[in-house]
């Protein structure tokens, strides 16, 4: 979704200042589930975890109500 990538491209721009960055893989519409994928030094980070639910999540969950997760794969 386009909405989304929007979103994720202001988040990516805080990731990659740390040598890190964030894949959307899909969004399904039925269980307002996201999947992201993890990448550069975000895949191993010891606060990915804190990253992923703290920041990826509750910008997606506010800018777009039909999100109900997101999840890291």
């Amino acid at each position: 979704m386009e909405k989304i990538e929007k979103i994720l491209d202001k988040i990516r721009t805080y990731l990659q200042m740390d040598g890190g960055n964030v894949e959307f893989v899909s969004f399904d519409d039925k269980t307002g589930a996201v999947k992201i994928k993890l990448q550069g030094a975000c895949a191993h980070c010891p606060i990915s975890d804190f990253t992923l639910k703290n920041l990826i999540e509750q910008e997606l969950k506010s800018a777009m109500p039909e999100i109900n997760s997101v999840e890291a794969i």
